[in-house]
C-alpha cells in the first residue's frame, strides 16, 4: 500500500463503528491471550521491518474520539512515516533495534484511542499475543492530536522509541526470579494520621522513620537482583566490582535509609515536597530499595498495589494499599524527569544521599496519588534480572 493510500485506508475507519479495546493497561502489565483486536484494511508495511501498521476498532469512532477526516489520515501517515524514520536511524533507537532484531512486535494497531477496562485513556499499550514471545503495540491517534505529533515524525519518533522498553519486556518469556520473602510487624507498625505529622518535630519524624525501619519498611528490593553486582561511587560513572556477594546490596541500603531520613527531618521536603514526607511516614510506602531491572529504561519507578492486596497495619488494623518506589541503579534520569536537574548526568546509583533525598521525594511527590487512585500493580518486578 502506498503512503498516497492511506486516505482510503481512514475513509473506512471514518465510518466504522467498532468495539471496545480489549486490553486492560495497569502500568503495562500482562495481557496474555488478550489477541482479539479487530483491524481493518491489509496493513501498511514498513521498509525492512517484519510488522505491518494497522487500522484498528477501538472504543467509539474517530469522530466520537475528536478526529476528523484530515486528522485520522494524519495520524496514520505520522505512524508511517516515524516507524520508516526510525528503521533508517536504527542505531540511535536501541529497544527498537532490539525488537527488530528479535521479531519481538507482531503488529501495530492504530486505534481512535486506546481506553482500558476502568476507563483510563492512554497513548500506548502494548499487550502479548497468543504468540509466545511476540507482542502488539496500540496507538491512539486521538492522543497524537492531542500531543501536537500529527505530521511531525521525527518528534514522535523517541516518544514512540521509548514504548520499545515494554515490547522488549513483554515479549520475555523467560522464567522470572522468586521474590524474597520479607517479614513485617504489620501489627506494631506505627501509623499516625496526615495531620498528626505535620506536627510532628523533626526529631519526631526521624524517631517515627526509624520505627518504621524496624516494622514496616525495607529498604532493599525483595529480589535482591544488586547480588553480586558492582557499585559506583558517588559521583563517577566507573563501576567498582563488589568484594563481597551482598556488597553492593549493603551500600545502596545505607545510602537509600540515609536518603529518607533526610526527606523526613529537612524543613525543605517539608515545604516543597509535603506528600513525600507524609507517604513516608503514614504507611502509604513499605518499600524504597535499588533494583537492577535491565528491561527497563526509567530511572525510578513509583508502584502501588490494587485494593484486593492491601494489608491491615497498625492497632487500629488501618487498611493500606501498600506502594514500591524502585531506583533502577544503572540508569540516568530523561529529560523530562522532575528530578533530572538534581542528578547531574550520574546514573541513580551514583547520587549521593542529598542527591537521592531529592530525587525520591520528587518521585512520591508526582506519582504516588495518581498511582494509589488507579491501582497500579508493581509488575516491573517480574522482569528482574535472571
Amino acid at each position: 500500500m502506498s503512503v498516497t493510500g492511506l486516505s482510503l485506508v481512514v475513509i473506512g475507519w471514518l465510518a466504522l463503528v467498532v468495539l471496545p479495546v480489549s486490553a486492560n493497561h495497569q502500568g503495562h502489565e500482562s495481557h496474555v491471550g488478550e489477541d482479539t483486536d479487530e483491524t481493518t484494511g491489509s496493513g501498511y508495511a514498513i521498509p525492512g521491518a517484519s510488522f505491518q501498521v494497522f487500522i484498528g476498532g477501538g472504543t467509539g469512532t474517530t469522530e466520537a474520539a475528536g478526529l476528523d477526516r484530515s486528522e485520522a489520515d494524519a495520524a496514520l501517515q505520522t505512524v508511517v512515516h516515524t516507524f520508516t524514520f526510525m528503521m533508517q536511524h536504527r542505531a540511535d533507537y536501541s529497544r527498537f533495534d532490539e525488537a527488530v532484531s528479535k521479531d519481538l512486535l507482531r503488529t501495530v494497531i492504530i486505534e481512535p484511542k486506546v481506553i482500558n477496562r476502568e476507563g483510563k485513556e492512554f497513548p500506548f499499550l502494548v499487550a502479548r499475543t497468543k504468540e509466545q514471545g511476540r507482542v502488539k503495540l496500540l496507538i491512539s491517534a486521538s492522543s497524537l492530536k492531542d500531543k501536537g505529533f500529527l505530521h511531525r515524525p521525527e518528534q514522535l519518533a523517541p516518544v514512540l522509541a521509548r514504548e520499545f522498553q515494554w515490547v522488549v519486556s513483554k515479549a520475555d518469556t523467560a522464567p522470572k526470579p522468586k521474590t524474597v520473602s520479607v517479614d513485617r510487624d504489620l501489627k506494631r507498625t506505627p501509623i499516625h494520621t496526615d495531620k498528626e505529622i505535620q506536627e510532628m518535630s523533626e526529631n519526631q519524624r526521624l524517631h517515627l522513620m526509624q520505627q518504621l525501619f524496624e516494622t514496616y519498611l525495607k529498604t532493599v528490593d525483595d529480589q535482591n537482583s544488586l547480588q553480586n553486582q558492582p557499585f559506583y561511587e558517588v559521583g563517577t560513572t566507573t563501576l567498582v566490582p563488589p568484594t563481597q556477594p551482598d556488597s553492593t546490596i549493603k551500600l545502596y541500603d545505607i545510602r537509600v535509609r540515609e536518603a529518607l531520613q533526610n526527606i523526613v527531618r529537612e524543613p525543605y521536603f517539608t515545604e516543597h515536597t509535603p506528600k513525600a514526607v507524609r507517604s513516608l511516614l503514614n504507611g502509604t510506602i513499605w518499600n524504597v530499595s535499588f533494583v537492577k531491572i535491565d528491561q527497563r529504561d526509567w530511572a525510578t519507578r513509583t508502584r502501588v498495589a490494587p485494593g484486593e492486596k492491601s494489608v491491615l497495619v497498625g492497632e487500629r488494623n488501618q487498611s493500606i494499599q501498600p506502594a514500591k518506589i524502585l531506583l533502577n541503579t544503572y540508569r540516568t534520569a530523561a529529560l523530562d524527569d522532575p528530578f533530572y536537574p538534581d542528578t547531574k548526568g550520574l546514573p541513580m546509583g551514583a547520587l549521593s544521599a542529598e542527591q537521592l533525598a531529592r530525587v525520591i521525594a520528587l518521585e512520591i511527590q508526582h506519582n504516588i496519588i495518581e498511582k494509589s487512585m488507579t491501582g497500579h500493580v508493581a509488575q516491573d518486578a517480574l522482569t528482574a534480572p535472571k
